[in-house]
């Protein structure tokens, strides 16, 4: 054993740093955090000012003894954790459960993975930071606290398995809440005029939006009518000069949207990769609220680009953190070796690493000089313009390398140039178009949106958000999904020739792609959360308390004490709710059905939603499952009475009936005994006998492909399958050694391996 034991947490940061470290130095990964609260309810001991319990986790017990064996023999223990309050967090666990003393251990810090960042860290060792342990204790007692107090409650109230949590509700709440906007906005119709221009000698067609809209058909009309003979010329020019300033180094939240945007990533899969980017030691730290750049950094950048595009193009800057409560003074987040434009590794990984590199050598680059021109359009009887813009670039600069995503998208009209046009010259009206639209409602939030926003209101931390995101996917509150929208007929106005004409036109409404949905589940506890814990869905409340673990790290205000404050008002509300005897029957009544008179109502049932045809005391109601996508409180009698038509007949095949049904797994049919999936390819509504006969034959025909031999006598089959053969046995699968030859096992050997793998 060496003479020094660096002890970090992950085994891929263990081996880039192994390679920086010469003879002398032993490096092992503690595989993250080594313990955490026992998971029984007296975790907290609330009597005793919040003091936590904690375990190793049985996980990590073989982890700990191999680490504190090490630990034993070396004559100095070096706590390498990331800098930040988890990993002060990790390095304080394992100072405390490893019994190591202060004499011959050293805490280092470092945000990049370099030889030259370990070698000053080792130069500069420092002890653990209480302060950030203590705010990450905080964090992880409070959102114990919360959790093991609310979930029963949620159980009891409204639906077992349920959980809530102090920033993921707030989370599923935003998503829920515009939701409702989205339902209760008011799509008032307008018309948008166009019109299609030329000039004398020249052949391009010059568009030019109207700077008014009208709100109907008829004034629509009216203004069409007055451009009939109407004189066109071009009117005021203005011509400005400006520029384009390239944006900030990536913190954390902005290189989550930014991944969204750009890549399509989700916020967890952009933090999966950064991480194995740092650890590799290929970029800065992935957790920051800093746009920080290190003067190493900044001349590296300033030599890269002179030699590559020329001085003009570079502007070396600094930029200053603005984010609200800024956890710590790390640097932004950037390649560690600005020449290495490229790298090795995955498609993902080398994506996300030429967005990083772009974005910060963007940053030091000068500003896009660019040339905004605005041309008036005016007729001789009509008082309107049209307006036509174009931008032109004069100087490239940052855009050379990087264009910063949108979330919106810009409307069209603007142009990348403009013919010479001069004040008063003819221009040849061709054709304008009135066209109807409906104003634009709310937009849901996409992930990137969602962690815009919770930054913007000052909930959760760098660290925080792809975690809150993940958990509301998991509890079944949200979904990501498409919003087909709201088809509608418009109506087009046309002059051409100097005759209007009318058409209509399909358009769509509110269609959005891979955006945040919320469950009817989400919406329930949304709601009971919201009328009985305000304070724990209160924005301003959880940014408070995000205020209050910096202040903890900071050193201006006692862990526990907060805690208390929260603790004690939130505590005996839970007791209240526990023995009050109102629940949450989340049921809404829709209407009433024609035929049977019967009343129509959409609830929760005890698994999922349903429909209900009968009022809760009639002995033959009837029930039909809500489809993917319909919410109890917007499902219309329409969309309700049709859930009904399931089961459905749809044919005979074999002298057997085929019934069309929706299940817990998807749509599917169902005939001789046999369920067989629909998956996207037809629907239960519709399906006919003849493509449920095929459906059939093909998963027969499938069945029998992956077919190996059977044992009928012990309900033994052996298939093959995606991940390989299998024996099938009592509604279970179990795997079949690489090994063994699935063709020749006999049943003793199968039964044997049933065995084995049911111990």
């Amino acid at each position: 054993m060496g003479e020094n034991l660096v002890i970090v947490e992950s085994p891929a940061k263990a081996k880039t740093i192994g390679r920086f470290l010469g003879e002398g130095y032993v490096v092992k990964s503690s595989y993250g955090h080594i313990r955490d609260l026992t998971k029984n309810n007296d975790s907290i001991d609330v009597a005793h000012g919040f003091e936590p319990k904690y375990e190793v986790s049985p996980d990590k017990k073989k982890v700990v003894a191999d680490l504190k064996k090490s630990a034993d023999k070396a004559s100095m223990v070096w706590l390498a954790s990331d800098e930040d309050r988890e990993g002060e967090a990790i390095a304080w666990h394992i100072f405390d459960t490893l019994g190591l003393s202060a004499g011959n251990t050293k805490r280092i810090a470092f945000h990049e993975i370099t030889k030259n960042a370990i070698v000053e860290a080792l130069e500069h060792p420092r002890n653990i930071d209480m302060d950030l342990v203590m705010a990450q204790q905080a964090r992880r007692v409070l959102d114990r606290l919360v959790g093991f107090e609310l979930s029963p409650i949620l159980w009891r109230k409204v639906q077992g398995n349920l959980s809530a949590g102090r920033v993921q509700s707030v989370a599923v709440r935003l998503i829920v809440d515009r939701e409702r906007e989205i339902a209760a906005y008011d799509y008032r119709p307008y018309f948008r005029v166009e019109g299609t221009f030329t000039v004398k000698g020249n052949r391009s067609h010059l568009r030019g939006v109207l700077d008014k809209k009208f709100a109907t058909k008829e004034e629509a009309h009216a203004f069409l009518t007055h451009c009939i003979g109407c004189n066109f010329a071009v009117g005021h020019i203005d011509t400005k000069k400006g520029t384009k300033s390239p944006a900030a180094p990536f913190t954390t939240s902005v290189l989550q949207q930014e991944a969204a945007r750009k890549l399509g990533f989700s916020v967890s899969a952009t933090m999966q990769v950064a991480q194995s980017l740092y650890e590799r030691g290929l970029i800065t730290y992935m957790r920051t609220d800093s746009v920080n750049l290190s003067s190493l950094a900044i001349n590296t950048a300033k030599q890269y680009i002179t030699a590559n595009f020329g001085a003009e193009y570079s502007r070396p800057r600094q930029y200053k953190t603005k984010s609200k409560g800024a956890q710590e003074a790390h640097e932004a987040i950037r390649p560690t070796y600005l020449q290495n434009t490229q790298i090795e590794g995955s498609a993902a990984e080398k994506r996300l690493y030429e967005l990083i590199w772009k974005r910060t050598i963007a940053s030091q680059m000068a500003d896009a000089q660019v040339e905004r021109t605005t041309v008036e359009v005016k007729g001789d009887k009509i008082k309107e313009k049209f307006i036509m813009e174009a931008e032109k670039v004069l100087f490239d600069g940052f855009l050379k390398v990087y264009i910063e995503g949108r979330d919106d998208e810009e409307e069209q009209g603007k142009t990348a140039s403009l013919p010479t046009l001069t004040p008063k010259e003819p221009m040849q009206c061709l054709e304008i178009e009135a066209r109807e639209r409906l104003t634009q409602g709310p937009q849901r939030y996409s992930e990137a949106t969602l962690v815009k926003k919770l930054e913007e209101l000052g909930i959760g931390r760098p660290s925080t958000y792809a975690p809150t995101i993940s958990t509301i996917f998991k509890r079944g509150y949200i979904v990501k999904g498409d919003v087909p929208g709201r088809a509608y007929n418009c109506t087009v106005l046309s002059l051409k020739g100097g005759e209007i004409s009318a058409s209509t036109a399909k358009e769509t409404v509110g269609k959005e792609k891979k955006k945040l949905l919320p469950e009817n589940i989400g919406i329930v506890v949304t709601d009971y959360l919201a009328a009985n814990f305000p304070e724990i869905l209160d924005y301003n409340f959880t940014a408070k308390v995000e205020e209050d673990f910096d202040d903890i790290a900071k050193g201006r205000k006692v862990w526990n004490k907060v805690i208390g404050k929260f603790y004690t008002p939130f505590h005996a509300t839970v007791q209240e709710k526990m023995e009050d005897n109102e629940f949450t029957r989340a049921e809404r009544v829709i209407g009433v059905d024609p035929e049977s008179g019967k009343p129509i109502i959409a609830r929760m049932g005890r698994y999922s939603p349903i429909v209900q045809k009968g009022a809760n005391d009639d002995p033959d109601k009837q029930f039909a499952g809500m489809k993917k996508g319909q919410l109890i409180e917007t499902l219309s009698l329409e969309e309700a009475l049709k859930l009904f038509d399931l089961p459905r007949k749809v044919g005979t095949f074999e002298g057997g009936e085929i019934t069309a049904a929706i299940g817990r797994f998807g749509p599917y049919i169902k005939h001789g005994g046999k369920f067989y999936s629909l998956g996207k390819a037809f629907s239960p509504y519709t399906i006919t006998e003849e493509e449920a006969e095929q459906v059939i034959r093909e998963k027969r025909a499938a069945d029998e492909a992956a077919f190996i031999s059977s044992f009928p006598e012990h309900d033994i089959e052996i298939r093959a399958g995606r991940f390989g053969p299998y024996i099938k046995h009592g509604g279970k699968n179990y795997k079949i050694p690489k090994k063994a030859d699935p063709k020749s096992l006999t049943a003793e050997q199968c039964l044997e391996l049933i065995n084995n793998q049911n111990k």
